[in-house]
């Protein structure tokens, strides 16, 4: 344990990334030198509306789609809002019927438990041991009244990769007319994403999961794609979204977008070798299982992990005196004691449901960090096993 001494090792990225210095170095030039407002019709003005449009042809090209596609929001959760309030009240005439699975992020279940109250009816697919829906089950939920289905890319629990493809030809099948929604949050950076070749209408994005700063997201909205604004005032970004536009926060996610799809491959290819080396060295310590897939057919950056006798809570701060963090849980709900949705529709055993933790790797992940982990784990994991509760 020597070798490791003092060693700092992040292992929450899913919960949030350390900002990248080319994203960084954008943001700080914008809060110092150009930080006109867009809406001014000055120098200064013309200066930073400059880099919103240049920010918004960064991103569209990742994406395939066309730059008026793009809602700049405050990141995933206003995003996620806004697809589905914004679709839900801008189509209710259409039908008012709404599908999402049981294992979405909350700043969707909480949204469409919201929608409830306004009177929509909304079905919760079930997902398998895995984390994956039943395409059956899908199908012969989508009626004529159905006017959204939204569902996650990658479940930020478990890292479970949901049949996206697959998915929305079942819906527009049997509905055309109803609306895909995708929470991308954990899966762009991770996967290339086209959603005009993939039929998705809606995709929201957080700029914090890929080494953006917080504050920062994105919502792309399909051409004539009907969605309600939530927020009015000025009129900026064509009326969806009033509000002088952080423009700082824009053109660094748009370099820190630009950024993640340089050299994609080489980058997926070491975060799944450190997902392997890590999967293999935690299913050695005696009474410690992972959680859903791990292989390719998994997302490359998450690995959830289940320890016998051992609360999430004692083992996050006892990783935390060691210096590794990591989650117990999702991190947007981790301060609120709560069951997790996800890994109870996975069928988790009672026992395990609050001895879960979760790893998450980024790029800057190394195979020294994963094994400094593993070291501890299989140093403090018998000893806490051992004051179990009777």
């Amino acid at each position: 344990m020597e070798a490791y001494k003092n060693m700092e090792t992040y292992l929450d990225n899913s919960a949030t990334t350390r900002c990248s210095k080319r994203a960084t170095d954008m943001m700080v030039k914008l809060l110092t030198e150009d930080y006109g407002n867009p809406s001014s019709l000055h120098l200064k003005g013309v200066e930073a509306e400059k880099y919103i449009k240049e920010a918004k042809e960064k991103i569209a090209k990742t994406l395939k789609i066309e730059e008026k596609e793009l809602v700049f929001t405050s990141g995933g959760t206003e995003s996620n809002n806004m697809a589905l309030i914004g679709t839900a009240l801008a189509n209710k005439r259409a039908g008012n019927h709404i599908i999402t699975t049981a294992i979405e992020h909350a700043s969707v279940s909480a949204t469409t438990a919201y929608l409830e109250e306004l009177g929509f009816n909304v079905t919760y697919l079930k997902v398998d041991s895995n984390g994956i829906i039943s395409l059956e089950e899908l199908k012969e939920a989508v009626t004529d009244e159905t006017i959204l289905v939204s569902l996650m890319m990658v479940n930020n629990e478990i890292g479970a990769v949901e049949p996206i493809e697959e998915a929305v030809k079942v819906i527009k099948a049997k509905n055309p007319n109803t609306l895909v929604h995708v929470d991308a949050i954990q899966a762009y950076g991770k996967y290339r994403i086209y959603p005009k070749k993939l039929g998705i209408d809606l995709l929201s994005v957080s700029g914090h999961k890929i080494h953006a700063p917080k504050g920062t997201g994105f919502l792309f909205i399909r051409d004539k794609v009907k969605v309600k604004p939530l927020i009015y005032g000025g009129g900026q970004q064509k009326g969806m979204r009033s509000g002088t536009e952080n423009v700082p926060g824009v053109a660094a996610l748009a370099e820190a977008a630009a950024e993640i799809y340089e050299d994609f491959d080489e980058k997926i290819d070491h975060l799944y070798a450190l997902k392997q080396h890590f999967v293999e060295g935690v299913q050695k310590i005696d009474g410690v299982t992972v959680n859903g897939k791990t292989g390719r057919d998994s997302a490359p950056q998450i690995v959830s992990v289940s320890i016998e006798g051992v609360r999430s809570e004692v083992m996050l701060h006892t990783l935390e005196d060691r210096g590794i963090y990591v989650s117990a849980g999702s991190a947007c709900s981790s301060n609120k004691p709560s069951v997790s949705a996800t890994l109870t529709a996975i069928g988790l055993k009672k026992n395990l449901l609050d001895s879960t933790i979760r790893f998450s790797f980024c790029v800057n992940t190394t195979e020294e960090e994963i094994d400094y982990a593993l070291s501890v784990m299989q140093e403090v994991i018998p000893r806490l096993q051992k004051y179990t509760r009777r």
